[in-house]
C-alpha cells in the first residue's frame, strides 16, 4: 500500500495499566496490583495481537516515537519492554533516530532495571517525582521517598540515560510558594535534559473528587506560577508547551507529535488511536479493563468515529495552542482536510480577543492565551 501524500508522522503509545497501588489524584487508566503477580507474559501476546489489527492503518510509515506509559510501565520486566521494542521494529518500524520513552516511578526494585531498559534500546526516561517533599509524597499517595527519587536519577545517569524527563506536580495540598520552588530548583539542580511542571488538579472519578484536600489559593497558584517561570528559565530550561521545559532542543518529540495533530498507534487496555487514511481522519480506543483486553475475542477497538471537517479546526487549534511558538497555518493545511480560509475568523477571533498574536505564516498564543488556555478554547467552542 502506497502512502497518502497527506499523511502525518506516525508515533505509537503502548499502554501498561497496572500501579503498584492508586494514587488518589490519577484519573488514568490505572489499576493497583493489591500484592497481585502482573499477568506479564498474557498481556504482551494481547499486545502482540492488538498491534496486528492495527497494521494495515500504518500505509508504510515507520515510527517516529515510542511511549511506554501506564499505569507503572517499569512495573514490567527489561526483557519484556526490549521484546515489545523489537516487535515494533519488526512489524512497524523504527526510524534511525526513534525516541523511545518509559515511564519509572523510583522505587529502587524498579530502578534497578534501568541498565536493562536502556540496553534493550530504551532511550529516554521520565521519572515520576511529582515532589521531594516526603510530606507532600505521603499525600498525594506515591510510594516512594525522597531519597528514592535522587537515587533513581542517578541510577538513570548510571545506565546511561542521556535524556531524562522529570515529572514533577505543584499547586499540592496545603502547598506555599516556596515549597513548590524548593522542589522545583531540586529538580533543576539535577540537571535533567526536561521537565514536565503542572499544577494538580482535580479530575472526576479520582479519591481527591470524592474527598478534595485544600488546595492553595489563586494567589499563591499565581505566586508559585510566576515564581516558577523564572527559575526555570534562569536554570536554562526553555518553555515550549504549557507545562514542558527543556535544555538544548531536547522537546519530547513524542508529545510534539501529539500537539502538532500527528497520527498515533495506541496499543493496550485503554489506548487511544489517531489515523490518517484516504477515507478521512479517525479516531478509536481500546478495550478498557485490563480483564476484558486481556479476554477480547472479536478485536480490541471501541468507539471508532471518524472527525468531522468541521470539527477538525477545533481539534487541532487544542493541540496547536499548547505550544509556546505556535504553528503555522502551512501545518494547519497539511494535517487537516480544510482550506486556510476555514481557520481565518477564528484566528482573528482570538487575535481580537488578545489570546492569540499572528504574522502572514504562523500564529501563537500571547502571555494572555498560555495562563488562560481553558478560557481560549472556550472561544473556541463559541
Amino acid at each position: 500500500m502506497t502512502s497518502h501524500p497527506k499523511l502525518p508522522p506516525l508515533s505509537a503509545y503502548i499502554h501498561i495499566p497496572w500501579c503498584v497501588e492508586k494514587c488518589p489524584y490519577c484519573d488514568f487508566n490505572s489499576h493497583g496490583t493489591n500484592g497481585k503477580e502482573i499477568p506479564e507474559l498474557d498481556y504482551l501476546y494481547a499486545l502482540a495481537n492488538d498491534l496486528e489489527d492495527d497494521l494495515p492503518l500504518v500505509q508504510d510509515r515507520k515510527l517516529e516515537s515510542v511511549f511506554f506509559g501506564g499505569g507503572t510501565p517499569s512495573l514490567f520486566s527489561d526483557i519484556a519492554i526490549g521484546n515489545l521494542i523489537s516487535l515494533l521494529d519488526k512489524t512497524v518500524g523504527l526510524t534511525e533516530d526513534c525516541e523511545i520513552t518509559l515511564e519509572a516511578n523510583p522505587g529502587t526494585f524498579e530502578a534497578e532495571k534501568f541498565a536493562g531498559y536502556r540496553e534493550l534500546g530504551v532511550n529516554r526516561l521520565s521519572i515520576g517525582i511529582q515532589s521531594f517533599e516526603e510530606e507532600k509524597l505521603t499525600k498525594l499517595g506515591r510510594i516512594h521517598s525522597s531519597d528514592e527519587a535522587l537515587n533513581a536519577f542517578e541510577l538513570a545517569r548510571e545506565a546511561g540515560f542521556d535524556n531524562i524527563n522529570l515529572d514533577l506536580m505543584h499547586g499540592l495540598p496545603n502547598q506555599s510558594t516556596d515549597q513548590a520552588l524548593a522542589d522545583l530548583q531540586q529538580a533543576a539542580d539535577l540537571g535533567p535534559e526536561h521537565i514536565s511542571w503542572y499544577e494538580l488538579t482535580i479530575e472526576p472519578n479520582t479519591e481527591y473528587f470524592k474527598r478534595p484536600p485544600k488546595l492553595p489559593s489563586e494567589s499563591i497558584l499565581a505566586s508559585i506560577n510566576e515564581e516558577g517561570l523564572a527559575l526555570l528559565d534562569s536554570a536554562g530550561y526553555k518553555r515550549y508547551e504549557t507545562s514542558a521545559y527543556c535544555k538544548n532542543g531536547k522537546e519530547s518529540r513524542h508529545n510534539l507529535n501529539y500537539w502538532q495533530y500527528g497520527d498515533y498507534l495506541g496499543i493496550g487496555a485503554g489506548a487511544h488511536c489517531k489515523l490518517t487514511d484516504p477515507n478521512g481522519i479517525h479516531r478509536f480506543s481500546k478495550t478498557r479493563a485490563p480483564t476484558h483486553y486481556l479476554n477480547a475475542r472479536n478485536g480490541f477497538r471501541k468507539g471508532e468515529t471518524t472527525i468531522e471537517k468541521e470539527d477538525q479546526s477545533f481539534e487541532f487549534l487544542m493541540n496547536a495552542l499548547r505550544l509556546i511558538n505556535g504553528t503555522s497555518f502551512e501545518l494547519f493545511d497539511q494535517r487537516t482536510e480544510l482550506s486556510l480560509k476555514e481557520i481565518e475568523s477564528t484566528i482573528e477571533k482570538l487575535v481580537a480577543h488578545s489570546y492569540l498574536a499572528r504574522d502572514e505564516e504562523r500564529f501563537w498564543p500571547t502571555k494572555k492565551g498560555v495562563r488562560y488556555l481553558n478560557n481560549c478554547l472556550l472561544e473556541l467552542m463559541n
